[in-house]
């Protein structure tokens, strides 16, 4: 049997993003983030992570607005903290381990969008995880594109695009990010 376009973009596979069932995913996504950004009771939003998240640990906190592109793939460790207006495209899963920071208006993407031109224009896509570790802080504005791979205690700058991995314990910086010796 034919794999489904969501089975074929939670495995992070090459899928139509036009796909009804990816549609009506979409639009439940839009429904929650609605909720959840109207919500003002810490408790509210507390259950509403609980009821979209693949996971969310004793005392994470992400403070509205907040956008992602459906929720199911976003597992959140305890403590960890998002700042107002950060946005997660997640696709396929992004996974952020306990204690982490981030800052206001961070961007976290694991969508991807193929290199060949009659690829996109056929309206394809694909999702690469992302993976952050934990007690790491990101600074408020910083990209993380998809794939990339954060380590436990390190250290992102503000602004910084974020396009390849970093390595435990590290301080990234800059456009694009490097580690600092």
């Amino acid at each position: 049997m034919m794999p489904t376009e969501k089975e074929k973009m939670l495995a992070g596979a090459l899928y139509d993003a036009s796909a009804p069932e990816i549609q009506a995913d979409m639009e439940a996504a839009h429904a929650w983030i609605e909720r959840y950004n109207a919500s003002l009771a810490a408790d509210e939003r507390r259950a509403l992570l609980l009821e979209r998240f693949a996971a969310v640990g004793d005392g994470a906190i992400i403070r509205p607005p907040f956008h992602c592109d459906y929720g199911f793939n976003i597992s959140l460790g305890a403590g960890v903290f998002l700042n107002f207006n950060c946005v997660i495209l997640d696709v396929v899963a992004v996974t952020i381990g306990d204690r982490t920071q981030i800052g206001p208006g961070v961007q976290i993407l694991a969508a991807d969008h193929p290199r060949d031109p009659a690829q996109r224009a056929a309206g394809l896509e694909f999702g690469r995880p992302v993976t952050i570790g934990s007690n790491v802080w990101i600074g408020a504005g910083a990209i993380i594109l998809p794939g990339v791979t954060i380590g436990d205690d390190a250290l992102i700058g503000a602004g910084s695009v974020v396009t390849r991995d970093v390595p435990a314990g590290a301080t990234a910086f800059g456009n694009p990010a490097r580690v600092k010796n």
